[in-house]
């Protein structure tokens, strides 16, 4: 019941809001931001609960359409658990972001509460349909959100996010329903199990027939069609196209909303569902998966480089960073042999989408301050010399911005020594060629850090105080998370070990 518990609160909530026809937009605001403190507490219970063959908590299953086999079956593991926990963390961070720039509203703040809702559903669901119901139900406000409270370009750009990545899901959702005339089932325990026995090209050649194709050729489709409703919220190139504007158009609470937990949708499903489920075809997709990844590791890093907006270079940004979880999981699926180098990319992918998730969080917290207080200036070339009066945002700034190069000690160097330790065994090709995009990586962030921080002060800014008590909390955790997970990774890791081995066993069995 906690799961089910877990999903409603945000609801509840959203719908005590509705009622609340006196909430001003600051009370909306610390109402939301309260009350999104009791998911956050289900989660840290649910951590501190024995697991029982790598499940922390399972809620019964309800029986939904019986004559489909479809049922509501929720659990979660240790893999599950942390992309929760990310969500509440987010979701934290985006009210006080809001609290700290004046937004607010009954309305902004119950649709932010409806998606984190949406997100526990997308990260404990077993079952294709619930995932997939709460899959789509995360479109729906941050549509509203882009389009209501975001920038001039805002009708544009949430009309592509909207258009291109319901697109993704009506392929993917073609693709689970010839599994489900196939063999019967999109439940994905049992349908990593049928993959394991190679049961579903048999099934697919059966079923369709008459189109005179092989199975294997017929599950590689399949495949293609998941893969790139998942590619759509990674996002991978060239699939892309939405991401920037609507970073940039969004106010940058929803931002944070966009880049540290929407995008880690594509990650978590890539690895929980399209590994475990098409192990036969992932040899032969590799060599295209791979290439992907890699393009999206340069492309993201180029573009960076190229971007003057502060909110499109941090966009840029994060398809890079996400580029090297999905070249991880291309590596994975190329060599089904070494299972050390194997777990390692998987362990790196999980770490990666996590740390990254935090940290992007941090460095939109941080444009958002400077947003708020220039008047919405957020060009690179519009500050300066910041560091003579804000030093301790230009401090927690540049952990913030060390963490995403991969500093060692920070917690965005664990994820990105795995992946690369696990991938250079597996596709040494693609880690040598990655690299490239970690250098520029590090030309564009620290370009940005010099721009705004160094150099003379402007005249405009001589009278910024530095970060108020409150700022400096919110900064404090930040820190917190970035810095323990750098120092201690087995404290994620331990959640994370049993799952990654139940994966292994999937496409690399002992034999």
């Amino acid at each position: 019941m906690l799961i089910l518990l877990l999903i409603i609160l945000p609801l509840f909530g959203a719908a005590m809001l509705a009622a609340w026809s006196g909430a001003d937009r600051t009370r909306s605001c610390r109402f939301a931001l309260g009350w999104s403190v009791l998911p956050l507490a289900c989660v840290a219970f649910i951590g501190t609960q024995d697991k029982i063959n790598g499940v922390m908590a399972e809620a019964p299953p309800l029986t939904w359409i019986p004559d489909a086999k479809m049922d509501l079956r929720f659990s979660i593991d240790g893999i599950s658990w942390l992309f929760l926990l990310l969500t509440c963390l987010v979701t934290l961070f985006s009210f006080a972001s809001s609290l700290a720039s004046g937004r607010g509203g009954r309305a902004y703040c119950g649709l932010i509460l409806v998606l984190q809702s949406a997100l526990f559903g997308v990260f404990t669901a077993r079952h294709f349909i619930p995932w997939f119901l709460c899959w789509e139900m995360t479109l729906i406000p941050s549509y509203l959100l882009i389009r209501l409270w975001g920038g001039h370009g805002a009708p544009r750009a949430a009309l592509r996010f909207f258009i291109m990545t319901l697109g993704g899901s009506a392929f993917m959702l073609v693709g689970f329903l010839a599994l489900q005339l196939s063999v019967g089932t999109m439940d994905f325990s049992e349908l990593a199990k049928l993959a394991s026995d190679h049961a579903l090209a048999g099934g697919l050649a059966k079923t369709f027939a008459a189109t005179g194709m092989t199975g294997s050729a017929l599950l590689t489709i399949v495949a293609l069609a998941v893969f790139l409703g998942l590619a759509v919220k990674v996002p991978v190139v060239p699939f892309h196209a939405w991401l920037p504007a609507a970073y940039a158009e969004a106010p940058t609470p929803v931002t944070m909303l966009l880049t540290g937990l929407l995008s880690k949708m594509g990650v978590y499903g890539l690895l929980r569902i399209f590994l475990p489920i098409f192990p036969e075809v992932l040899p032969s997709l590799a060599p295209l998966l791979t290439g992907l990844a890699v393009a999206t590791i340069l492309l993201g890093a180029m573009a960076a480089l190229a971007q003057t907006d502060l909110k499109r270079i941090l966009a840029y940004s994060s398809v890079n960073h996400l580029g090297y979880c999905v070249m991880a999981i291309a590596a994975s699926a190329a060599v089904h042999a070494d299972r050390g180098a194997l777990s390692a990319a998987l362990s790196g992918t999980v770490l990666q989408a996590i740390n990254h998730g935090v940290i992007a969080s941090a460095l939109f917290f941080g444009i958002g301050i400077l947003e708020s207080r220039s008047g919405g200036s957020r060009g690179l070339n519009d500050f300066g010399g910041l560091r003579a009066k804000t030093p301790v945002f230009c401090g927690v700034f540049g952990i913030a911005v060390f963490a995403s190069l991969g500093l060692p000690g920070l917690s965005g160097f664990i994820g990105e020594f795995l992946m690369f330790n696990g991938v250079f065994a597996l596709t040494p090709w693609a880690a040598a060629v990655s690299l490239i995009g970690l250098l520029l990586t590090a030309v564009f962030l620290l370009r940005m850090i010099r721009k705004i921080f160094h150099g003379p002060l402007k005249p405009n800014f001589a009278k910024w105080a530095d970060l108020s008590g409150t700022e400096r909390g919110w900064f404090a955790l930040a820190m917190a998370l970035i810095v323990i997970p750098g120092l201690w990774p087995q404290a994620l890791l331990h959640f994370t070990n049993p799952v990654i081995l139940n994966i292994l066993d999937l496409l690399s069995p002992i034999p």
